[in-house]
C-alpha cells in the first residue's frame, strides 16, 4: 500500500468503523469510552515495550498503530482535520517556552 495522508487514513478508518458498526458519528458513541480505548491501547504499546516485544503481534510498533487507528476514527467522528491540527500545533510549539524547572520531565 502507498504511504496515505493522515486525512486518506482517515477516511479507511471512518469506512471500516462503518462496515464493523463502530459508530461513524457523535451520537453513535460514548466519548468517554473511546478516549479510555485509546488509553488502553497506548498502555498496550507500554507495557510491550517493557517486555521488548517491538514488532510483531501485540508489538510496541502494532500498539501504535492501533492508537493511531482509535484516534483517526475519533477525529472522523467529529470531522476533525488532524493534519491542520497537526502543523498548527508544531507552529506554535516553536516559539514555545517550557517550564523544565517546575517538571518532574527530563530536558534532553
Amino acid at each position: 500500500m502507498d504511504k496515505l495522508s493522515l486525512g486518506e487514513l482517515t477516511k479507511l478508518v471512518m469506512e471500516q468503523a462503518k462496515e464493523k458498526g463502530f459508530g461513524i458519528k457523535p451520537e453513535d458513541i460514548n466519548v468517554g469510552e473511546k478516549i479510555a480505548l485509546i488509553h488502553t491501547e497506548i498502555s498496550e504499546a507500554y507495557e510491550a515495550y517493557r517486555h521488548k516485544n517491538i514488532e510483531g503481534k501485540d508489538g510496541f510498533n502494532e500498539e501504535l498503530g492501533d492508537v493511531i487507528q482509535r484516534i483517526l476514527h475519533l477525529c472522523g467522528i467529529f470531522n476533525i482535520d488532524i493534519e491542520k491540527e497537526i502543523l498548527k500545533k508544531i507552529e506554535y510549539n516553536k516559539g514555545r517556552e517550557w517550564g523544565w524547572g517546575k517538571m518532574n520531565e527530563s530536558h534532553s
